[in-house]
């Protein structure tokens, strides 16, 4: 393991006897960008001597499901050399994310802001902390200063199913923190400061026993936005006066009311209850889709997680436009510009199943990409390659666009996936394209969803459960919207995979999306991963409810 210099992605998950990691592991391996210890256990001390280095790629970490009981000193805890390693250069200058979930960590030190400066998602679920942030922030005038301020990437902090007592007025001093998930603690208070928390949308504070009733009511029912409003305005016992700004935003808030004429409490109510997703489990399906995986993909592209999502309308306005402009957040974001896993989304009623997630070398592989006529994969490649360098030069800079973004994805492959329909027609070529068969158009209401990994088959779950959410929501805002049918452009979709944006403004608003279970086996029909299963979508279930 320790030559091979230029490994990217290891994962080491699921071995109870694994306990620390052997010396010169970061030493070795200097360009890794992911890295996954999951389900092992670690600890208590932490990693041993493995990652005694910096790691200057890593961008992905997940110690989930170990028995840490402190934070590891290469992550910036207590050790012998900590003085001096305040002065030294972050050990993790490019990591993004970070799980110490399902561990037994009590508090946290102030050294990860410096090991970590660009983080952007932590999670920390499933621990013992007592307070949050806690130790995590660096005390005012401790220390040397961070430049930019502790965690000023830090969007995501997820701290679920911990023994937190209190959730710190420094919290606000997260710049970036868009979504905080305090649910099942022992919290008895908010502080009014998270009101002061200039970007967050998402949160979910159920399952704590506040004092305030009527907050843990809003907790329990409205969105973020009233909730933060409810604090900034003195919530319970503050016996502070509103200022003048918040006195004006009270009025133009109750003007809003009476023109809608309804409480504003129940509009939130109302509004929330529309992100709702029912799944359809696999008995309950007389004809379920099932996806067959051959054991060449696992040299390849071994990953993949696929649904059915039944009930969008993609006719309405600029629907479609909308989710296909998110979808490519989605891969620039969480997909890690498709470095990490790929979506693919697919008109149902043109798939002929069971499915086959198949390899097949460059000079095999025929496909007709969205936009194009058929071609072999090695000349599509090729054809691509060409089109970029003409991009280049006539833009005269070395960014390119588009599908040209992604062709060194597949450098060094033998094989390249596909995902092939019962006709025997490649449907799929991740991380490329999809196929101009199952193009997603305004008419298409069934979908199919798939989603691909190199790196994790959790990243593939988290990446779906994400794409459903963003479903949900854009399905509410166009409902919203009330848009008329607009004309079937879909010029914009020859960009990448097929992209889609549900609406359902011909049906009740709060009917619900319909997920069917997709079961991908191997060869021999044994079970390899089921989409959704019970423990999926618990990542957005602060924000979607889901009917199991």
């Amino acid at each position: 393991l320790l030559a091979l210099p230029l490994l990217q992605s290891l994962e080491l998950s699921g071995c109870a006897a694994l306990r620390e990691l052997g010396p010169g592991l970061a030493a070795a391996l200097p360009a890794l960008h992911t890295l996954v210890l999951r389900g092992n256990a670690l600890g208590p001390a932490g990693l041993g001597a493995g990652l005694g280095g910096p790691l200057p790629a890593l961008r992905l970490l997940d110690l989930s499901g170990n028995g840490l009981e402190a934070l590891p000193a290469a992550l910036g805890g207590a050790g012998p050399a900590e003085e001096e390693e305040a002065a030294a250069a972050p050990a993790f200058p490019q990591l993004r994310s970070l799980n110490l979930s399902g561990n037994r960590l009590r508090e946290l030190g102030p050294g990860l802001a410096r090991a970590a400066p660009q983080l952007q998602a932590l999670l920390l679920s499933g621990n013992r902390l007592r307070a949050l942030p806690g130790g995590l922030l660096p005390p005012a005038g401790g220390g040397a200063a961070l430049p930019g301020g502790p965690f000023p990437l830090l969007s995501r902090l997820e701290a679920a199913d911990n023994e937190v007592e209190e959730l710190g007025a420094d919290i606000a001093a997260l710049p970036a923190l868009k979504s905080l998930d305090v649910g099942n603690n022992q919290l008895r208070e908010l502080p009014a400061a998270l009101a002061d928390c200039p970007r967050l949308k998402e949160a979910n504070f159920r399952g704590n026993q506040l004092k305030d009733k009527r907050l843990e009511k809003m907790v329990n029912g409205c969105q973020v936005k009233a909730i933060l409003e409810y604090l900034r305005a003195g919530g319970r016992g503050k016996g502070k006066a509103e200022s003048a700004r918040e006195e004006a935003r009270k009025k133009k808030r109750e003007k809003q009311q009476k023109k809608d004429g309804r409480d504003g409490e129940q509009d939130e109510l109302e509004e929330a209850s529309k992100l709702l997703v029912k799944v359809l489990h696999i008995s309950e399906n007389p004809v379920p889709l099932v996806v067959k995986a051959t054991p060449g993909v696992k040299d390849v592209r071994p990953f993949i997680v696929c649904c059915v999502l039944k009930g969008v309308n993609l006719k309405p306005g600029n629907a479609l436009k909308r989710f296909l402009t998110a979808q490519t957040k989605l891969h620039e974001d969480i997909c890690e510009k498709r470095t990490a896993a790929t979506i693919a989304t697919h008109d149902l009623q043109l798939i002929k199943g069971p499915l086959l997630y198949d390899v097949q070398p460059p000079d095999e592989l025929k496909i007709t990409p969205l936009g194009r006529k058929e071609i072999k994969a090695k000349d599509l490649l090729r054809q691509l390659q060409l089109e970029a360098e003409e991009q280049r030069k006539q833009k005269k800079r070395q960014n390119v666009s588009g599908l040209h973004k992604y062709l060194q994805l597949l450098d060094g492959k033998d094989n390249y996936p596909c995902l092939v329909d019962a006709e025997g027609v490649v449907i799929s070529f991740p991380p490329i394209t999809n196929s101009e068969k199952t193009k997603i158009r305004k008419q298409t209401r069934d979908l199919f969803l798939e989603v691909t990994s190199d790196t994790s088959l959790q990243i593939c779950k988290d990446v779906m459960d994400m794409l459903i959410l963003k479903i949900a929501e854009l399905n509410r805002l166009t409902l919203e919207n009330n848009e008329d049918s607009g004309s079937d452009n879909e010029s914009d979709a020859l960009c990448g995979p097929v992209n889609l944006n549900p609406s359902q403004n011909v049906q009740p608003m709060n009917l619900p999306l319909v997920v069917e279970q997709v079961r991908v086996v191997d060869t021999d029909g044994n079970l390899k991963v089921l989409y959704p299963s019970k423990t999926d979508l618990t990542t957005v279930s602060s924000l979607l409810t889901v009917i199991r």
